[in-house]
């Protein structure tokens, strides 16, 4: 409990002592006055600061809400002279707040631990010295020295040592992950044996921890429809109720008498109305959905897009680095008046600027760095490939639309891969075939889906059609639609959001920088955190840090039951609210029956929206 909690339980305590005092004191003595006084002090004690609270928004014209309700009930019933059950609404209702706030900090702090990976520290290497400093002002090639136990503090590449490090923060698997020279790391893993020295490629600000944190912070600002409908019905209920209790209270004594005993009904009414197991439990059920998602490796930003993921007509898929593993290696090498080795060379030289998967392979079956050809600077051109530029001369390298842009004679090829065309000065000078490697879950990640009621699955890549056919029939994907230029992509995205079903969503998954303006338009964009580039990520509405798309599947399925638990929660609450209300009218309920249709009805609420950050 922290210290509001406990001021708050120990006023609860004092004010239930107290109570049975006076209830005790109050069976010798028939003075009105006397007996007032007597529960007065145990009401103020439990009940004063839901009181200052009611007068305080009363003065700012905010009185529709649960303390302005519980105030009048209250004060109403010692006005009735039903003194014991005035305090004991107080009490329970203050008892009820305890438990909601209990709740309530418990999933924030299972959420926060979760997410539990800001680096404190980085020791900085300085010379032959290693200075502690705050991982905000490391920069770019910094080199940094990560001790067994200690979190990454920033995103870079080991430049010395070996070691395993704990992932599962970020990315919900438990099994450790081997790095040595030349391996990439991201901030927020844990190093568990090896010392590690480092080189940062990223300042702290553009980490991928500062990314996460920043998602996590900002998940609450994107509500779901259900909560917008909750905010908007609380809205417009309290007042009602308000209007038909002071009605229970003046018409009926109009024409029956007995005000009192109308009052007193007018007066549950108003306990029984408090809205607070809805407004409460609905956030509750959708923040721990998303913190049952954080724990998995999948970081939600709004509760809207955990919504949208529960009805899904169209999942659309990028390939490279998606579908497939993104590690490609060179599987054939055809040149034109050169030799391979000139061809590889002369694609690599330009190639080297990109940090494109095919780019990489390309570098790395190069294996040099020292080039013949001095290529100063080059331009990545989405959809299309690399324009490259030095000393009196300009290499392209990229696909076949890239060749038939600057109008040169290509040949073509059949084979089943990725295939770079490399011109230099106009002149064709052959090309080179990639390979991709499917992911292993891919399959059966698209088979859960189409087990979960989705549509239709889609492929929607830039690769020739060989290639986007092949990996569609080894994955069982609906329809594939290859050689598109991002903004091919774009139009084909929205023809599906165009033709989807009411109620139903169309979601893309992608990775590469080309992804964004299609992450963006679906209703509910993921992107691949660990490979994906920052701008797809950016664009995403929903990222899978550890590039496991069959998390995809399992986004459904928590999105699924969290929304089941919200409905659960407002049929409930209401149900047994309206059932009550119903009951006080025809005078077949007192005061303690409202009190469990408010308190109590709260706190089943509050524990049935906590089931959700258990969801696996």
């Amino acid at each position: 409990m922290n210290k509001k909690q406990k001021k708050s339980l120990k006023r609860i305590i004092i004010s239930a002592v107290l109570l049975i005092i006076a209830a005790v004191l109050s069976q010798f003595t028939d003075i009105t006055l006397v007996r007032i006084g007597l529960f007065a002090v145990p009401y103020l004690v439990v009940g004063w600061n839901v009181l200052k609270e009611s007068f305080s928004k009363l003065l700012r014209g905010q009185m529709m809400d649960e303390n302005f309700l519980m105030s009048i009930a209250t004060i109403g019933a010692f006005i009735l002279g039903e003194y014991l059950e005035g305090v004991a609404v107080m009490l329970f209702f203050n008892i009820g707040e305890l438990f909601e706030s209990y709740a309530v900090g418990n999933s924030r702090k299972s959420i926060a631990a979760l997410m539990d990976i800001r680096p404190e520290h980085a020791n900085l290497v300085q010379g032959d010295s290693v200075s502690v400093v705050d991982p905000e002002q490391l920069k770019a090639e910094d080199i940094i020295l990560i001790k067994p136990g200690e979190r990454v503090p920033v995103d870079g590449a080991v430049t010395e040592g070996s070691s395993a490090l704990d992932t599962s923060a970020l990315t919900g698997e438990a099994v450790p992950k081997n790095v040595q020279e030349g391996s990439e790391i991201i901030s927020g893993c844990i190093n568990l044996n090896g010392v590690l020295k480092v080189r940062v490629t990223k300042t702290y600000e553009n980490s991928t921890v500062a990314k996460i944190l920043e998602l996590v912070e900002n998940s609450s600002l994107s509500k779901s429809k259900s909560e917008s409908f909750i905010t908007r019905f609380a809205r417009v209920y309290t007042p009602l109720v308000v209007a038909v209790a002071a009605a229970l209270a003046i018409i009926p004594p109009i024409f029956a008498g007995d005000f009192a005993k109308w009052f007193s009904k007018a007066l549950i009414f108003l306990v029984v109305s408090c809205p607070c197991a809805l407004v409460i439990s609905v956030p509750l059920s959708f923040f721990s959905g998303i913190g049952a998602a954080s724990k998995n490796g999948i970081l939600i930003k709004g509760s809207s897009y955990l919504e949208k993921m529960a009805g899904i007509y169209a999942m659309i898929f990028d390939k490279t680095g998606t579908l497939t593993k993104g590690i490609f290696s060179v599987t054939e090498v055809c040149p034109e008046n050169i030799d391979k080795d000139e061809l590889i060379e002369l694609a690599a030289s330009a190639e080297k600027f990109s940090t494109h998967p095919i780019a990489k392979s390309i570098t790395d079956e190069y294996g040099k760095s020292e080039f013949s050809q001095d290529i100063t600077d080059a331009k990545e051109l989405a959809g299309y490939g690399i324009y490259a530029t030095g000393e009196n001369t300009v290499i392209l390298a990229g696909n076949s639309k890239l060749m038939e842009k600057y109008g040169i004679e290509y040949k073509d090829s059949k084979e089943n891969g990725t295939v770079v065309h490399v011109a230099q000065d106009g002149i064709y000078k052959g090309y080179i075939v990639i390979s991709d490697v499917i992911k292993q879950e891919a399959k059966q990640a698209v088979k859960e889906l189409k087990r979960q009621g989705v549509d239709i699955t889609v492929i929607l890549t830039g690769d020739k059609e060989e290639t986007g056919k092949a990996v569609a029939e080894a994955l069982g994907i609906d329809k594939v639609h290859c050689e598109l230029l991002p903004a091919d992509k774009v139009e084909y995205m929205k023809s599906y959001i165009g033709s989807k079903k009411k109620n139903k969503n169309v979601v893309f998954a992608g990775d590469g920088i080309n992804d964004a303006p299609v992450l963006a338009l679906a209703d509910a964009g993921i992107s691949m955190g660990a490979m994906g580039s920052d701008a797809a990520i950016e664009a995403a509405d929903i990222v899978l840090m550890n590039d496991d798309i069959s998390k995809i599947p399992l986004a459904v399925k928590i999105s699924r039951k969290t929304l089941a638990i919200v409905k659960q929660n407002i049929i409930f609450a209401l149900g047994i609210k309206l059932l009550v209300m119903l009951l006080t009218v025809i005078g077949c309920s007192n005061m303690w029956q409202a009190v469990f249709a408010d308190v109590g009805v709260s706190v089943i609420a509050i524990l049935n929206a906590t089931r959700a950050l258990r969801i696996k």
